[in-house]
């Protein structure tokens, strides 16, 4: 009776693990089926065919638990690392006795996808947009909260490095009360009230930290006593903002979107997607719930009176931001109704010959078909290049 190898595959929460027990060696490929797209790439990637996909719209869209987008068999597979590369999500990981390793790049030299995704910190000007349009929750944006945000945050005049300078003319000034009384930054105090002397003395404490430079003081004192001038010497805020890049997707929606140009980023795969809206059945919206980079859309309605005729589109995409990973084809529940041809994919590295059979496979044109040969997996109809 032969011992080893043995094989296991257990769920662990999000994660789904699949070992392979060697006599001197123990694999681990873990799957977080909740990073997980269900684009497909490992599928038509591993060398083992040994990964299938499964009910992708059901599972990303939480209609079932059960199951993750794709399912591994843990018994097929080489635990090679060919998944862990080519999955452009970074939802697998690979473990050679505990330690996160990649043999298929180690001995071979396989290419790995060519990220750029990169800031420019001396453009980027700290602003909230990048971080709010991001899909993937890819962008790091370590900037001190304030007031304006968040209650108890720092206080708003902290934010710009500024030199304030408050002077108050004693000859002048009556020690009236009124500018402690409008600002928490100012604080006149009184010497104590005695019939021995008959007047009013103290004096005007101010604390800088806590004054913006709004005048209001200057403008109410009665005895025009009161100067403030305020220098600028930085208007940039402190902090930095970054991409992580096992996160991002290179959908591009933050380079678009960024006011100061600040943000480079190349999509790794070029290609085109074509829908056939006339095809899709109303109130599905399967694509526009699981589509990674919030390519996919509803388009807004349009008024009788401008359709002429024309039967109103019910599915969309917005091509800037597709990055071409076929989630929305695998779970497309109609036919013939998305259209994928990926045409390149971005790598670094020596392109192998596996890496090329790869890379065809995935240039290969597709199109949405939902077949349930196996229960459970779904298989898409493959077409002929142009």
């Amino acid at each position: 009776m032969t011992l080893f190898p043995k094989f296991s595959k257990k769920r662990d929460g999000v994660n789904v693990i699949q070992e392979q027990r060697l006599l001197q060696q123990v694999n681990h490929l873990i799957l977080n089926s909740e990073v997980c797209t269900g684009c497909g790439i490992c599928v038509e990637a591993c060398p083992e065919e040994a990964i299938v996909l499964g009910l992708v719209g059901a599972t990303r869209r939480g209609a079932v638990a059960y199951a993750a987008p794709v399912d591994i068999d843990e018994v097929k597979c080489s635990y090679c690392g060919v998944c862990v590369v080519m999955c452009p999500f970074n939802a697998l990981t690979l473990k050679v006795d505990n330690e996160e390793r990649l043999p298929i790049v180690e001995k071979e030299g396989f290419p790995q996808y060519d990220m750029v995704a990169d800031i420019d910190d001396e453009k980027c000007v700290l602003c909230t947009i990048c971080e709010e349009v991001c899909p993937r929750d890819a962008i790091d944006r370590d900037v001190p909260e304030f007031e304006g945000s968040r209650e108890g945050g720092k206080e708003r005049q902290l934010a710009i490095k500024s030199k304030t300078t408050f002077k108050v003319d004693d000859e002048k000034c009556t020690i009236c009360g009124i500018c402690g009384a409008l600002c928490p930054a100012i604080e006149v105090k009184h010497k104590p009230f005695t019939a021995e002397t008959g007047k009013v003395e103290g004096e005007v404490v101010w604390d800088e930290t806590r004054c913006d430079a709004c005048k209001v003081c200057v403008e109410a004192c009665p005895e025009e006593c009161i100067t403030v001038e305020r220098e600028i010497e930085s208007k940039k805020l402190e902090g930095t903002v970054d991409i992580d890049q096992k996160m991002c997707c290179t959908c591009t929606w933050c380079s678009r979107s960024c006011p100061t140009e600040a943000i480079t980023v190349e999509k790794l795969f070029e290609g085109e997607i074509e829908f056939f809206p006339e095809k899709c059945p109303g109130g599905c919206s399967t694509c526009v719930e699981i589509c990674p980079a919030n390519a996919i859309y509803l388009p807004s309605d349009i008024p009788a009176s401008q359709l002429k005729g024309k039967v109103e589109a019910t599915i969309a995409v917005n091509k800037d931001f597709c990055i071409f990973c076929g989630a929305c084809v695998n779970a497309c529940p109609g036919e013939d109704i998305i259209r994928l041809h990926r045409t390149n994919i971005r790598v670094k590295g020596k392109e192998t010959d596996l890496f090329r059979k790869i890379k065809e496979k995935m240039c290969t044109p597709r199109t949405s078909k939902v077949k349930e040969d196996t229960p459970g997996s779904v298989q898409l109809k493959m077409m002929e290049k142009a």
